[in-house]
This record gives structure tokens, C-alpha cells and sequence, in this order.
């Protein structure tokens, strides 16, 4: 199946494909004919919008989470270039990462960076908190003014649709699945992933990255 472009958008075509083929095979399986009506309406469902929005196949992205449960379209960021981070609360790297990426964030948000921060206990359970308690650590003892989106999973079955796209690339030597906590996507302004980083790269060694894409540089 197609993936999306970009982390920021799918187009109409490419949910068409997808859900075609779903559905086409799953007809086929089952010894039945689909009817060319058939697929013409399902079509014209696509395009008035009833389908659940959200919904993924393959790694088709529609929105994330935010840590009150609220949808985020990822298009809002369109045009800027995101560094995405999964953090924990409770792990040996998180004063670190939570100081670096709040001086990267007020260096350069207005330049066109933003941090995309999501919490994931996945990783010696170093996240427990619910989405309030993450919340309220993070501006209690970092003050960080980038935004922190709902728990998810990042490997897995259960990985969140954002995560299996960022996976996608041809990341070589990291393998498929995230180490740990605090690994890190930089994507440029056209939404595509262009630099993976292990969970020890401190942000700060980033930076000359992020400036490049900035067009800093």
C-alpha cells in the first residue's frame, strides 16, 4: 500500500488506492465479485468526507493526539521544519534533552522550528504518568513552551501512524524499531524525514542541522 508524502498531508488518490485495495481484496478473498457500482460509490464516499477521519492504512496520517485528547491536524506545521522527539519523565537523559530542546525552541521557533514532544512508556516504563501528570512536569521543571501531545507507543503493533511513517526511511543502521527514549526526526518543511538520531545525540548536536534546513546556514 501507498504511504503519504509527507508527515504533513495525504491526498483523496492515494486513500482511494488504499482503501480499494483493501476492500477489493478483501472481496476477492471471500470468492466475491466487487461491482464496478460499488467501487463508484465507495469513491464518491471518499471524496464527501464520511470516511472516520484519523483512520490509517499502511501509514496514511491524518492527525496525532494532543495531551487532552484533542485532534492536531499535522498540516499546521506546513511549511516549518519539526524536530520530533519521543520523552520520558523519568529517564537518565531527561533533564539533559528537556534543557537542550528548550534552548534549540527559543533559538529558533521563530525562524521556523518546531518540537513535536510524545511521550512514550515503552522504554523501562520511565513514562507512567498520565497525559496531565507528563504535562505538569514538564512546565513545572522545564517551563518548555513547545508543545507535549498525548502517550503513545512508537514500536509495536500499536506504534502510532506517525511513527510507522518516520520508520519507513532508509534509516540503515538504526534498524526499524526506536531504541529509547528521547530518539530524534528532523523534517524539513515539506514534511519529509531527512535525519534520524540516536536517543544519545544530545539536541544540541543537532543544531547545525536545523539550521541548514532553516536555510540559516
Amino acid at each position: 500500500m501507498e504511504s503519504p508524502q509527507s508527515v504533513f498531508d495525504f491526498s483523496v488518490k492515494k486513500l482511494l488506492i488504499c482503501y480499494t485495495r483493501v476492500l477489493v481484496g478483501d472481496c476477492f478473498s471471500s470468492g466475491l465479485q466487487p461491482s464496478y457500482g460499488f467501487l463508484i460509490d465507495f469513491r464518491q464516499w471518499v471524496l464527501d468526507g464520511f470516511l472516520v477521519k484519523g483512520w490509517s492504512c499502511g501509514f496514511l496520517i491524518d492527525f496525532v493526539k494532543d495531551a487532552k485528547g484533542n485532534d492536531v491536524g499535522l498540516s499546521i506545521y506546513r511549511g516549518k521544519v519539526l524536530l520530533i522527539v519521543n520523552v520520558a519523565s523519568k529517564c537518565g537523559m531527561t533533564n539533559s534533552n528537556y534543557t537542550e530542546l528548550n534552548q534549540l525552541y527559543e533559538n529558533y521557533r521563530d525562524q521556523g522550528l518546531e518540537i513535536l514532544a510524545f511521550p512514550c512508556n515503552q522504554f523501562g516504563e520511565e513514562e507512567p504518568g498520565s497525559n496531565d501528570q507528563v504535562l505538569d512536569f514538564v512546565c513545572t521543571r522545564f517551563k518548555s513552551d513547545f508543545p507535549i501531545f498525548g502517550k503513545i507507543e512508537v514500536n509495536g503493533d500499536a506504534a502510532d501512524p506517525l511513527y510507522k511513517f518516520l520508520k519507513l526511511g532508509k534509516w540503515g543502521i538504526f534498524g526499524d524499531d526506536i531504541q529509547w527514549n528521547f530518539a530524534k526526526f528532523l523534517v524539513d518543511r515539506n514534511g519529509q524525514p531527512v535525519d534520524r538520531y540516536y536517543p544519545t545525540t544530545s539536541p544540541l548536536t543537532v543544531e547545525r542541522d536545523i539550521r541548514k534546513l532553516l536555510g540559516l546556514l
